[in-house]
């Protein structure tokens, strides 16, 4: 994130926090008006914000505290600039020491997950285990795919499902991350996998919205069908 995004992403949090700075614990607020609802809602983007970043316990105190302190125009002794620098550093820091962690943790999981009963391997470190055998074709990257499927980080936390939204998900097999589309290629049509993929071959350093930085993930997919785009009628 942007310092600049970063600070204002900060002043909408500390301003909704500070609607009740004496409870500092309270997730409960009585929402009366439309800015009631609005600064609820900006405290919630905002603290969901700072989970994804990593800061999984702010100084609430302090964030309302700089808030004020702009509000009411009190000088500090640091300027506007030299603060988006620290913030960016102190981002940067933490994003790569829980790339770290997160990368450790996940070849730690593989190592042990590959010895399970069932769990066979893939190209490239991608591990995998066969819940339903399906009889059907295999599909080829550049080949659309219908599939089921549910992800979750190696906690056991659900990042998606299509399962939950009752629709099956339809994409072209090398528009996904490359876990996918090397394990999609070795399915026959009908088959349910639990597919387990290292980070490099996930969403790397950069992460995804709920998925961190070098996260391992696992997705149960269903390959339901390969789509055959429908050819337009002759006018």
């Amino acid at each position: 994130m942007k310092a600049k995004n970063l600070l204002l992403t900060l002043a909408v949090g500390a301003l909704a926090a500070s609607c009740n700075s004496g409870s500092m614990t309270q997730t409960t607020a009585t929402l009366k008006t439309a800015t009631d609802t609005a600064s609820y809602y900006l405290g919630f983007m905002y603290g969901t914000g700072m989970q994804r970043m990593g800061l999984k316990e702010p100084n609430i105190e302090a964030i309302v505290a700089g808030m004020n302190s702009a509000f009411q125009g009190k000088e500090t002794e640091t300027n506007p600039q030299a603060m988006e620098m620290y913030l960016n550093n102190y981002f940067q820091q933490m994003a790569m020491k829980q790339a770290e962690a997160n990368l450790e943790k996940g070849q730690k999981f593989l190592a042990e997950n590959a010895k399970k009963e069932g769990v066979q391997e893939l190209v490239d470190g991608i591990q995998y285990k066969v819940i339903k055998e399906g009889n059907g074709s295999k599909p080829t990257e550049t080949d659309v795919v219908r599939v089921h499927y549910k992800g979750t980080l190696i906690d056991g936390t659900e990042f998606d499902s299509s399962i939950k939204r009752g629709e099956p998900a339809e994409f072209p097999l090398n528009r996904v991350i490359s876990g996918w589309t090397k394990s999609l290629k070795e399915m026959p049509v009908g088959s349910k996998w639990e597919i387990y993929i290292p980070a490099d071959q996930a969403y790397g350093q950069r992460g995804s919205g709920p998925i961190g930085p070098n996260e391992t993930l696992i997705f149960e997919v269903e390959l339901l069908d390969i789509v055959t785009p429908e050819t337009p009628a002759n006018k």
